[in-house]
């Protein structure tokens, strides 16, 4: 492996920025300083006028793979990955077959082992009737992000719906349990209830029937057999105004027993935007009126609201084009994610150091990654140069994704990722791809 300095740099880590050098060595960040000597063969890379960042690791993505890709590939999803700065990724288990078992588990770690650029963890999947395997996933699994529980539908048979299995699980799990919080029992009397006065739904019908009370009161009902049995629980994707009166700033992050998540799209989109882009912002939960998006960026700023991710879960064109009722619910994000957030960033909405904490360091500290998520000497180099005076724009052309669209198409950001390196490698520079080495299993620290 090739050594590298990264020279003259702005470098944003642990709530402040420091101009200098970055020596990466054998994989990991040797050394930060200034006027660092290159002793040895080393690569340098000019970082003058550019941002140096944690990459970014993101939580909640679905890449699809096995069984559904013909929507995506952990190989073209994670290359998409990289290009946008993310540099870990942690995979949810609704494929095909679902991941309900711990050798199921393992064969997505062994396709990723083969075709992932980026570092990657996978989840394990709930059911109704698994508990046996869901409870294999314990502290001695150090390479295993959490167990994932979907309390609203979703692909197939993993919805847990059976209170008695719920309080089961979190009785019994010793590590991080993550939910998709939607309450079926209200989704589907929305539905009924509208179907009475319409007779052809449409994508604005979308928050209407998965609406804040289903939200509300999933997530009241996880808070409630967390705090029982004391469980780590961590909610994905919040996106309603009233769950936030669920959630404390109180304590550390490191500290706390129960975390939240939110999403690019429900930070930038609103209802207000069904009329445009119709089943092409479709998704659960779903986003939902203005008042909902401006409470969610304050409670992301007062850090009720933990980390900032994307739910990437990319779907055909064919799948989103049939009429509401069909079309598939889910939006591709992985490779714009930082991008947007760095628009916000120079509309004055969030700084860059709470960027970073909220896509770096937090997903880190609270699944306890080993090793990652800080500019720090001794920590494996997953970084990201930035150029924040080279402008880009969403467009078919450079979109990465396999399903070829986004919903971001033609909006343009204020910067550019010009490199971003995994474990040392300069995987992805300026427009280029080294595919020469992999990205690692992510370990966690239990």
């Amino acid at each position: 492996m090739s050594n590298y300095i990264i020279k003259d740099t702005c470098i944003i880590s642990d709530s402040k920025r420091v101009y200098g050098d970055v020596l990466i060595k054998n994989q990991r960040i040797e050394k930060i300083g200034t006027d660092i000597g290159s002793a040895g063969a080393v690569t340098e890379i000019n970082g003058n006028g550019k941002i140096l960042l944690p990459g970014v690791i993101d939580d909640q993505v679905h890449f699809r793979e096995p069984g559904l890709t013909h929507k995506a590939t952990i190989q073209t999803e994670a290359k998409a990955a990289v290009a946008g700065g993310v540099t870990s990724f942690m995979e949810m288990p609704n494929t095909m077959p679902p991941a309900f078992t711990q050798e199921l588990l393992e064969d997505k770690y062994q396709i990723a082992k083969r075709n992932s650029l980026a570092n990657y963890s996978f989840f394990m999947g709930t059911s109704n009737d698994n508990l046996e395997e869901v409870l294999k996933t314990n502290k001695k699994k150090k390479d295993i992000c959490g167990i994932k529980i979907f309390m609203g539908s979703s692909t197939g048979n993993l919805l847990v719906d059976n209170s008695l299995v719920l309080d089961k699980i979190f009785g019994s799990a010793e590590v991080l349990i993550a939910t998709h919080c939607e309450e079926e029992r209200i989704i589907k009397a929305n539905l009924e209830a509208l179907k009475v006065t319409k007779k052809i739904l449409e994508p604005s019908d979308h928050p209407v029937i998965r609406n804040e009370e289903a939200c509300f009161e999933s997530s009241f009902k996880a808070i409630q057999f967390a705090k029982k049995h004391g469980t780590r629980l961590h909610i994905l994707h919040i996106s309603t105004a009233k769950e936030l009166q669920l959630f404390s700033n109180m304590l550390p992050l490191r500290e706390k027993q129960i975390t939240a998540e939110v999403c690019v799209h429900h930070l930038h989109f609103t209802s207000d935007d069904y009329p445009r882009l119709g089943n092409f912002i479709k998704c659960n939960p779903a986003i939902k009126a203005p008042e909902n998006r401006d409470a969610i960026w304050q409670g992301l700023l007062d850090d009720r609201l933990d980390i900032i991710a994307t739910d990437h879960a990319p779907h055909t064109l064919e799948e989103k084009q049939q009429p509401y009722e069909k079309a598939h619910a889910g939006l591709p994000l992985v490779q714009h994610s930082l991008l947007l957030m760095l628009h916000y960033v120079q509309q004055g909405k969030l700084s860059l150091e709470k960027m970073v904490e909220k896509m770096s360091h937090a997903p880190a500290e609270c699944f306890r990654i080993k090793e990652r998520g800080y500019i720090r000497e001794g920590y494996f180099a997953d970084l990201v140069l930035v150029d924040m005076a080279q402008p880009s724009m969403v467009t078919k052309q450079n979109i990465l994704y396999k399903c070829g669209w986004s919903p971001l198409e033609g909006f343009s950001f204020p910067a550019t990722v010009t490199h971003t390196f995994i474990n040392g490698h300069p995987v992805y520079g300026n427009g280029v791809f080294d595919e020469s080495m992999m990205g690692m299993r992510l370990e966690f620290e239990r």
